[in-house]
């Protein structure tokens, strides 16, 4: 009896499985209504099934507004001014930290470029014992020196620019 009972679920299991529905696209949109596909003329869709993902809407900046709730009114102290001194506090711990990043990552960025100039010796560098046996690597080795060196300049250039951009330290 069990036999059957497990039988009969896998025959009704499979017949669901390949009973799907054809799915049309219409434009960029697609349905499984038939009345309604052919209404707007889509086409069938071949091979496996359509995974839609569905957005967010972003919210306007009116229902923002109109979702915060007003705060009661409070004793005669106010903590406006004093929140606004801690932000400019951290906001200027924020921008101190992120000086001394980017400062840290200037030095390591100069260091290394002052190191691939040395080894690039205004364009001719040491060959080395392999590059001796072997010529064709020593040009190539040249090329990604020199790219090396310029991929490391528009670094520390960018760097910069991030300097330039925080506010300056007080």
């Amino acid at each position: 009896m069990k036999k059957f009972y497990v039988l009969s679920l896998l025959c009704l299991a499979s017949g669901l499985v390949s009973a799907q529905d054809v799915i049309y696209r219409c434009g960029n949109e697609y349905t499984n209504n038939v009345s309604q596909a052919k209404a707007k003329g889509c086409k069938p869709v071949d091979g496996s099934g359509v995974t839609v993902i569905h957005g967010t809407r972003p919210s306007g900046g009116n229902a923002a507004a109109a979702s915060v709730k007003p705060k009661p009114a409070s004793s005669s102290v106010s903590s406006a001014p004093a929140t606004a001194r801690s932000d400019s506090a951290a906001q200027k711990a924020r921008d101190s930290d992120a000086r001394a990043i980017l400062q840290g990552e200037l030095n390591k960025a100069q260091a290394r470029l002052s190191e691939l100039k040395a080894e690039y010796n205004d364009g001719n560098p040491v060959r080395t014992a392999l590059e001796l046996r072997n010529p064709q690597g020593y040009p190539e080795r040249v090329a990604k020196l020199k790219a090396d060196i310029t991929r490391q300049e528009s670094d520390i250039a960018g760097i910069r620019r991030e300097l330039d951009r925080l506010p300056a330290v007080n």
